[in-house]
């Protein structure tokens, strides 16, 4: 089977107690539609766990506006453990989720009636879309950009929905440009600028000069998810006045921050092959359908060139009406086809308030 991208499907979350952010994300996001909750262990995990198998609680949950998910971790076998410096822009792997918004202005007036810590005011990027960024209770930076592709309106007095990509910091551009507009196909640049920009000066180390790279992708995506998940995209951004630091230096994959992009893919063994050959080996492989409770599907991990953990998750079993009994077999399915509407909108039927 061909590689197929459906979309991202969630940004990993590590954070220090599940329930309580989430709440925080339903009200300020509307990321309110549970898919999976689990706590068990993640025995898979070990290379990156220090080579001890800890337990964890995961929430997978998403908006029906359409957008990925947020898979948020808690560690229950040992504490959450923050960076031990103060993370600044440049720095290398995940610094900023983006979310997807309807009205950007208009999100911003909400998020600041609702004390939402703001790192500055709307301002432009330098292809002219109007965005601004934010932090939630933790810590973690959010830029809130326009969306397009929408899926429900479900009437959020936030305007926004859910992950429509994500700002990764990077050692070397060109360099990462392998895999994230190669493989991962975001194979269109909307800028490549270099400079001090405005829309960074709310961030630390934002009034530095950095190269900046946004791509998205020209093609839309197919796949059996990719309506509700819809067009996402990544900006890379590499420091010039200094020398980033790994963000997860010294640290597990499912502490404090954002631990891992995850995407939504079939053909996973086509994309096994292609990742080798362009030097981004599998580092985990659950090698068939990994039981998540509630939902099922083949897991794999990769590097990216500065470390930073990115997955591909083929969905084989997925919760359409929990109370009912009623799962999507994906196996059985041609993997182009997008599930249809009604049935990705059945999903809600899973919101929580």
């Amino acid at each position: 089977m061909e590689k197929i991208i459906s979309g991202i499907q969630q940004m990993g979350i590590g954070v220090p107690d599940v329930q309580k952010i989430w709440k925080w994300y339903r009200e300020m996001f509307g990321i309110d539609v549970r898919i999976f909750e689990e706590a068990a262990e993640a025995p898979l995990m070990t290379i990156y766990t220090g080579g001890v198998v800890h337990s964890r609680t995961a929430t997978l949950a998403l908006s029906m506006e359409s957008g990925g998910g947020m898979e948020i971790w808690q560690f229950t076998s040992r504490p959450t453990e923050k960076a031990a410096f103060d993370i600044m822009l440049g720095d290398y792997g995940f610094y900023a989720c983006r979310i997807k918004s309807k009205d950007v202005q208009a999100s911003y007036d909400y998020h600041k009636s609702k004390g939402v810590k703001l790192l500055g005011e709307p301002a432009k990027a330098p292809n002219g879309d109007l965005n601004y960024f934010l932090e939630d209770p933790n810590g973690n930076i959010f830029n809130i950009v326009p969306g397009d592709g929408w899926f429900v309106d479900t009437k959020h007095p936030s305007k926004c929905g859910g992950v429509a990509g994500v700002m990764i910091g990077v050692s070397d551009i060109d360099r990462s440009l392998k895999l994230y507009q190669d493989i991962l196909e975001y194979n269109y640049k909307e800028y490549d600028n270099k400079g001090v920009f405005d829309c960074y000066q709310g961030l630390p180390a934002g009034d530095q000069n950095f190269r900046r790279v946004l791509l998205s992708h020209d093609q839309e995506r197919m796949g059996p998810f990719s309506k509700l998940l819809g067009p996402t995209k990544i900006e890379l951004v590499e420091a010039i006045d200094r020398k980033g630091k790994k963000i997860f230096e010294n640290r597990f994959w499912g502490d404090w921050g954002y631990i891992h992009l995850c995407f939504d893919v079939q053909g996973m063994e086509s994309l096994k092959k292609e990742c080798e050959a362009a030097g981004f080996p599998f580092t985990v492989d659950s090698g068939d359908t990994f039981d998540m409770g509630e939902a099922g599907g083949r897991f794999s991990y990769i590097e990216d060139p500065d470390g930073a953990w990115v997955e591909f998750v083929e969905t084989h079993k997925v919760p359409v009406m929990k109370k009912l009994g009623w799962y999507i077999n994906l196996k059985k399915r041609d993997p182009k086809k997008r599930l249809p509407n009604w049935m990705l909108k059945a999903m809600g039927m899973n919101r929580v308030k």
